[in-house]
């Protein structure tokens, strides 16, 4: 039971998170879509993508608080990195500097 409890317990984003994306899609546009993906012992990534392309992430505890997370956020859909969610994006210069570390 105790270990039950537990994995319901991490299942829930914290209002932090929640804050986070709410901000994200604020500042993006509805919807924004968002693909949770499991990054292993760390928990799970949610990327979020804006109705402007921009791009953003909260990292959780769990693919289940991934999930949980797009159900609380009004305005952000779940999605899949299928061909409509790649194309939704838009990628410039300062992000591609970010991510090669510059």
């Amino acid at each position: 039971m105790a270990e039950t409890e537990e994995k319901t317990e991490t299942a829930a984003p914290t209002s932090r998170q929640v804050a986070a994306a709410r901000d994200f899609v604020k500042r993006h546009g509805k919807p924004s879509r968002a693909v949770v993906e499991n990054i292993g012992r760390v928990g799970a990534r949610v990327v979020l993508v804006g109705a402007d392309g921009a791009l953003g992430d909260v990292v959780v505890t769990s693919v289940e608080a991934g999930e949980a997370l797009v159900e609380a956020v009004e305005d952000l859909e779940p999605a899949e990195w299928d061909s409509e969610t790649v194309k939704a994006t838009k990628i410039g210069a300062e992000h591609r500097r970010r991510m090669a570390g510059k």
